[in-house]
């Protein structure tokens, strides 16, 4: 996964995507998990959150663009838990297969 989509990703195109993102930095033990959840609830998007064995965190989100645009600027600011050092993503047509948002073991 890699940034390299980002300027696509900027254009809204009002279609429903999805974001394979994975967080590095100090995102494990912080919360990191729950405050994703509860932000992808409060954006209404639907998805997973999970640790990854390597530290790291991985998230997949679906939604409206503009929505999904807004997590992404949300997992790059000060107002996420811990500290994010790095963000790979990769974004592609949502796949419609999640009913909620939800940290998975």
């Amino acid at each position: 996964m890699t940034d390299k989509h980002s300027a696509q990703f900027s254009a809204d195109t009002g279609e429903p995507v999805r974001l394979n993102a994975r967080v590095s930095g100090v995102v494990q033990a912080v919360g990191f998990r729950y405050w994703t959840v509860r932000k992808a609830e409060e954006l209404g998007l639907t998805g997973t959150v999970r640790n990854n064995d390597d530290g790291t965190v991985g998230i997949v989100a679906e939604g409206p663009q503009s929505v999904v645009l807004e997590l992404r600027r949300w997992l790059r600011s000060q107002d996420a838990p811990g500290r994010v050092d790095d963000v790979q993503e990769s974004v592609s047509a949502a796949a419609g297969e999640f009913s909620s948002f939800r940290v998975v073991y």
